[in-house]
C-alpha cells in the first residue's frame, strides 16, 4: 500500500505496525469495540505530526488522535482503515510561570502530574476529571473536561489560554497566547476545546494556573432522599454558598467502596453528600457552620465536618475511584459500566434525580447514581452486558429518556464526557430542541472549513 510505504519512510522510526502491538489501540474506556488500526504512530516531534497528517490528507485515511484513553464516550476508539495518532511522548512541562499565572504544556501530560509539578509553585490547575492520574492535557482539552471542581472554577474551557495546532493539511497554527484577556478577533482556540479532534492536533497547549487555597474543610451529610439532596444543593447555592466540591453517592456506590476500599458509611443512608468549602483560616469555620445549616434543614441521618488533611483525601480519591469501585458490583463477568452524563441547572436538581430514578426503574435498568452536583451533573452508571442486544436496547432507551430530562430542565445531553459516538442522537436531540436545527449545519460548515477531506476522527460526534 502507497501510503503505508510513504508513512514508513517519513517516520518509520515512530510507527507501530505490528498486529499484538496495535491491540492496546482498538478501544478505550468506553464500551466500544474498534477496528485494527490500519496503523499506529507515537510521534515524538511537530515535525513529525505535520508530516503524518500530510499524507493521511494526500491519501485520504482518516485519523484518530489519542491521549490517555480515558473516553468514554467512544472518541478515541478506531474505525475501520483509521491511523491512530498516540501523542503519549508528547510528555513535556515546558515552563511555569507563576507571576503569570499560565503554564506551557504538551498534550500528552496527565493531569496528575501537571499538578504535582504545579504544588511546588503553590499552584494548581482546577479541571480535575476523576480520570485524572490517566487523562491527558490534549484529551482533556478536546472534550472540554470538567471534573470535581467544575462548581467553582469552570470546566477546561475557562483555563486554555493557548494552543499549538497541526491542522488535517499539516500546516502549523499557533493561537491565543500567554495572557488572561484578548479580543483580537474570532477565538479559535475555544474552537478546538471540546472538539473531539475532529478539527486538528493539539500540540502544545498554554494553560492558566491558580494558587493553592489556603486551607479548606469538609462536611459529609447522609440522606434517606434523593430529593433533599439536591435541595440541600440548590438552596446552599441560593444562600450564596458556593462549594469548591459538591459530590454525592448512592447505596450501591457507597457498598462497592466499602467492598473496594474497605470504607465504612452508616448503614442507614441511601444517599451520601461531600461538600468541601475552600477558605481563609480565618473565616473557614464561619462557612463550615454556614454550609452545615443548611443541611440540616433537610434532616440528614448523619452529618460529620472535618479539616484534616489526611482524612479528606482519603474520600477524595474515594470519590474519584467509584466509578472503577462499581466493577464490584456487577452480575456477571462480561457486564460494563455504561455511564449516563447529563446536566441540568442547580434549582432543577430535585426533580431531574427524582425523574431519573423513577426512569431507572420504568427503564428496567440497573444503575447507580453520583454526580458533580454543586454544578448540576448527574451521572447514571448503568449496570449492563454490551453483547446482549436486549439488554443494549434498555441502555439505550434509559440514555434517550436521561437526555430528556436534561433537556425538560434547560440542561444538556452532555456535561464533560463529550459525544463521540455514543451521543450522535442525543446531540441532535438537544440541538433540534433548541429551535434552530440549523445549528447542526453550522457545526458541520466549521469542521468541513477545517477539514475539507473529513479525515479528522471521522464518525466521531456527528456524520
Amino acid at each position: 500500500m502507497a501510503f503505508l510505504e510513504e508513512l514508513k519512510s517519513s517516520v518509520g522510526s515512530v510507527l507501530i505496525q505490528k498486529h499484538e502491538q496495535k491491540i492496546p489501540y482498538e478501544t478505550d474506556a468506553s464500551y466500544f469495540q474498534g477496528s485494527e488500526p490500519l496503523a499506529v504512530v507515537v510521534p515524538e516531534t511537530v515535525d513529525q505530526v505535520s508530516r503524518i497528517m500530510k499524507l493521511c490528507q494526500k491519501y485520504s485515511v482518516p485519523v484518530v488522535v489519542r491521549g490517555g484513553g480515558t473516553s468514554l464516550t467512544g472518541s478515541s476508539v478506531p474505525l475501520d482503515g483509521f491511523v491512530v495518532i498516540s501523542m503519549s511522548r508528547f510528555d513535556r512541562i515546558i515552563e511555569v510561570k507563576p507571576q503569570d499565572r499560565y503554564a506551557i504544556v504538551e498534550p500528552g501530560v496527565r493531569l496528575d502530574t501537571l499538578n504535582e509539578n504545579l504544588s511546588h509553585t503553590g499552584h494548581f490547575y482546577p479541571p480535575d476529571p476523576a480520570s485524572s492520574m490517566a487523562a491527558t492535557v490534549g484529551g482533556s482539552i478536546s472534550t472540554n473536561a470538567g471534573g470535581l471542581r467544575a462548581a467553582t472554577y469552570g470546566t477546561t474551557r475557562n483555563w486554555v489560554l493557548g494552543l499549538e495546532v497541526v491542522l488535517p493539511n499539516g500546516e502549523v497554527v499557533n493561537l491565543g497566547g500567554k495572557v488572561l484577556k484578548r479580543t483580537a478577533g474570532y477565538d479559535l482556540t475555544a474552537m478546538f476545546v471540546g472538539a473531539e479532534g475532529t478539527l486538528g492536533i493539539i500540540t502544545k497547549a498554554i494553560l492558566k494556573i491558580w494558587p493553592i487555597p489556603e486551607t479548606k474543610g469538609r462536611i459529609l451529610a447522609y440522606y434517606q432522599d434523593i430529593e433533599k439532596v439536591g435541595m440541600a444543593i440548590s438552596t446552599m447555592k441560593e444562600k450564596g454558598i458556593t462549594p469548591e466540591i459538591a459530590e454525592f453517592m448512592d447505596r450501591i456506590t457507597m457498598n462497592s467502596l466499602e467492598k473496594a476500599r474497605g470504607m465504612h458509611f452508616p448503614e442507614s443512608a441511601r444517599y451520601m453528600l461531600i461538600v468541601d468549602i475552600s477558605s481563609t483560616r480565618e473565616s473557614l469555620q464561619r462557612q463550615l457552620d454556614e454550609a452545615v445549616s443548611v443541611l440540616r434543614q433537610f434532616s440528614p441521618t448523619d452529618i460529620t465536618v472535618t479539616t484534616d488533611p489526611a482524612e479528606m483525601a482519603r474520600i477524595y480519591e474515594a470519590r474519584k475511584g467509584a466509578y472503577a469501585s462499581l466493577l464490584s458490583e456487577r452480575s456477571s463477568p462480561t457486564e460494563r459500566v455504561v455511564i449516563g452524563d447529563i446536566v441540568v441547572p442547580a434549582s432543577s436538581l430535585p426533580m431531574a434525580l427524582k425523574e431519573s430514578e423513577e426512569k431507572l426503574k420504568e427503564d428496567g435498568v440497573r444503575a447507580a447514581l453520583f454526580g458533580h452536583i454543586a454544578d448540576g451533573n448527574i451521572h447514571a452508571n448503568i449496570f449492563a452486558d454490551t453483547g446482549n442486544a436486549e439488554q443494549m436496547k434498555k441502555v439505550d432507551r434509559f440514555q434517550m429518556d436521561l437526555g430528556k430530562i436534561a433537556l425538560k430542565y434547560g440542561g444538556s445531553v452532555s456535561a464533560e464526557h463529550g459525544i463521540g459516538m455514543e451521543k450522535k442522537e442525543l446531540l441532535r436531540m438537544e440541538l433540534d430542541s433548541s429551535g434552530n436545527p440549523y445549528v447542526m449545519e453550522i457545526m458541520k460548515t466549521i469542521r468541513r472549513s477545517f477539514d475539507p477531506m473529513g479525515i479528522m476522527n471521522r464518525g466521531k460526534m456527528f456524520d
